[in-house]
């Protein structure tokens, strides 16, 4: 199986267009240690020549733009794509807005739980991707699901399911609802575990609140874990003078520290684990710093725009 991140960063990207923050700063002047990154996305294929993307990003039409597999073959027919479905992990506008570049009425099939589906159901502008020619699909939560394309041909990949600690889309928040997660529901947030048809197995988990016993058990031994690395510690926005959320308000868990994941899935024979959704104050993004270094040297790697793993 060949999995391949065409997006890395969190929401906004990196640089992100109206910060100034020295990171974004840094990369923004081409400094050698940073790498832009665009918005949040994985591409997966069992055969190479079909292909599944998980999540759809604002930034899609550049993701495809560098990415040869996701594009027409150059004898193919004069609309096509390789494209087979796209498979959502939450509604956020880093996940979701994506689909809307995608509305030239070519067939693929989306894959979400109910509570996702419903969103994408409650804003008409979703309706440009027509669903006798864009087939909306769930994924029950808990369950295993054998991904087709828009003719219910079988990909070669199956995903798995499951519920993890995150919160509902910034802008179907509930603010009456704060002492409730702002109205947060099951299906919200998802993790994935991502199986070819060969038996390769990897696990997608963009979004995560926090790590708990069943999760780490499920993690255990895992060929592959894309995992969030959205921010290094939980008030780093606030620190940074960027931001006033911490990471947990966000749905993110942090990276360091005792109560980090690093030191939370340090222990499960995961074999290869990288971080994912990286936001534009989080120093790992800087190749020369502490925070980088630190992160390498327990095993981990640093997703970048148009990294591969084949298993």
């Amino acid at each position: 199986m060949r999995l391949t991140v065409i997006g890395s960063a969190a929401g906004g990207g990196f640089p992100q267009w109206n910060c100034n923050y020295r990171l974004s700063r840094g990369a923004r002047n081409g400094e050698a240690n940073f790498r832009g990154r665009t918005q949040s996305s994985l591409a997966a294929s069992a055969n190479g020549r079909d292909w599944v993307l998980f999540n759809a990003s604002p930034d899609i039409r550049q993701q495809i733009a560098v990415t040869p597999e996701l594009q027409p073959r150059t004898d193919g027919p004069l609309r096509s794509t390789p494209i087979r479905a796209v498979i959502l992990t939450n509604a956020d506008v880093d996940h979701i807005a994506g689909l809307l570049s995608l509305r030239e009425r070519e067939p693929f099939a989306i894959y979400a739980t109910r509570r996702v589906l419903d969103v994408l159901e409650s804003n008409s502008i979703f309706n440009v991707l027509d669903r006798e020619i864009v087939p909306r699909r769930e994924l029950p939560v808990g369950e295993i699901t054998d991904i087709h394309d828009a003719q219910g041909n079988r990909v070669g990949i199956t995903v798995e399911t499951f519920a993890v600690p995150g919160k509902v889309a910034l802008f179907l928040e509930d603010k009456s609802k704060a002492s409730e997660g702002f109205g947060t529901k099951e299906g919200d947030t998802i993790g994935l575990r991502i199986v070819s048809n060969a038996g390769a197995t990897a696990f997608y988990i963009p979004g995560c609140a926090g790590i708990d016993a069943p999760l780490r058990e499920r993690l255990s031994g895992a060929d592959c874990l894309f995992f969030d690395g959205t921010v290094y510690t939980d008030d780093e926005m606030i620190t940074a003078g960027v931001g006033t959320k911490t990471g947990a308000r966000m749905g993110h868990m942090y990276i360091s520290g005792e109560g980090g994941s690093l030191a939370a899935l340090a222990d499960l024979g995961i074999r290869k684990r990288i971080y994912v959704h990286i936001n534009n104050t989080n120093p790992i993004l800087d190749a020369a710093s502490a925070e980088h270094a630190a992160v390498v040297a327990a095993g981990w790697k640093i997703a970048f725009d148009g990294m591969e793993v084949r298993l």
